[in-house]
């Protein structure tokens, strides 16, 4: 009989179990993602130069509608996720006593913790951009 606790309690604990199984879909999905992007990164030799920095060897992972709390998303040489962070380093400067645009160029990666499902996209915009490079240095030779 429906709306009887029976079967509200059936229907709940099905849905919960649905939800925990998109759950685990979801973080199987980012592992395997995560193993394929590494695996791309460490054929990519030498790592390409983020466009414009100085020390950081990185590729931009773009997704339309990204979290704009984020920043700049990249993809290492070691294949991890990170946001890619630029600025002036302002002690430098005043322990150089003078304003050099190379030692006064702070770039940093930090690690990023991600959702599985915007890791996901992250991920795939990654191994989508570390593949390009793997094509365009494969058609060089």
């Amino acid at each position: 009989m429906p709306g009887t606790p029976y079967t509200w309690a059936t229907m709940a604990s099905n849905a919960l179990l649905r939800k925990t199984q998109a759950d685990m879909a979801l973080e199987r999905a980012a592992m395997q993602l995560q193993q394929l992007l590494q695996e791309a990164c460490a054929e990519l030799r030498p790592f390409p130069s983020f466009p414009n920095a100085i020390f950081t060897n990185a590729i931009e992972c773009e997704i339309d509608g990204g979290d704009p709390e984020v920043g700049c998303v990249v993809v290492a040489e070691d294949g991890e996720l990170y946001e890619l962070q630029m600025g002036i380093d302002h002690e430098s400067i005043e322990l150089m006593d003078s304003w050099d645009p190379v030692t006064a160029r702070k770039e940093t990666l930090k690690k990023i913790d991600l959702l599985p499902r915007d890791y996901i996209q992250y991920a795939y915009a990654g191994l989508m951009a570390v593949t390009e490079h793997l094509l365009e240095k494969e058609m060089a030779k």
